[in-house]
């Protein structure tokens, strides 16, 4: 049964922890201020949509559809992005706090995270080539055979990252942080 089509719709100040949202494709809406804290959102499909000032920690996204999304100042503890409909996934992130989500197995080739904290954030087998991770806090983020091909971590701070275990070739770091590439051999840099 095809889901209903709402398109160029605006919600504000909505707490759809209490009201519930209906189950739909969105295209081109736009959610503001809104609470989705635990909400599930599997089988829903966003298109062209904006989140901005939200909190969408913990929401629940098996089978969801993201596609062209922006996550602007939003709050998303605990997504697991991998559980998505990983075939159209296409976000970007800023100034976003995305601690303890997951991007395991995510293609998100040429991304955008932009002032976002990731604090323990799981990249772990992610396509993330070409993707910028600008003014990006990386603190015990996760990655392991991760793909930062000609990614762009020149204004990322705190990450720790195994080049023998991950692909970064033509990825660019900044000298002030490149001790992040060097943790694994325990060696001391002053």
């Amino acid at each position: 049964m095809p889901l209903p089509f709402i398109a160029d719709k605006i919600y504000k100040n909505k707490d759809f922890t209490s009201q519930v949202l209906e189950r739909a494709e969105y295209d081109n809406c736009t959610f503001i201020n809104c609470n989705f804290e635990g909400c599930f959102l599997s089988a829903f499909s966003f298109l062209d949509c904006n989140f901005e000032d939200c909190n969408l920690s913990n929401i629940k996204v098996k089978d969801a559809t993201f596609k062209d999304v922006a996550f602007l100042n939003s709050k998303m503890l605990g997504v697991l992005f991998s559980d998505c409909n990983q075939l159209l996934f296409s976000a970007s992130f800023t100034d976003c706090v995305l601690n303890f989500s997951s991007f395991y197995k995510i293609k998100l080739v040429s991304g955008n995270l932009k002032n976002c904290v990731c604090d323990q954030v799981d990249f772990t087998e992610a396509n993330l080539s070409k993707t910028n991770f600008d003014n990006c806090d990386l603190k015990n983020a996760v990655f392991e055979q991760t793909n930062l091909e000609q990614a762009n971590l020149f204004s990322a701070i705190n990450y720790s990252i195994n080049p023998e275990r991950n692909k970064i070739k033509g990825a660019k770091f900044s000298k002030d942080q490149i001790s992040g590439l060097l943790d694994t051999y325990k060696i001391i840099i002053s």
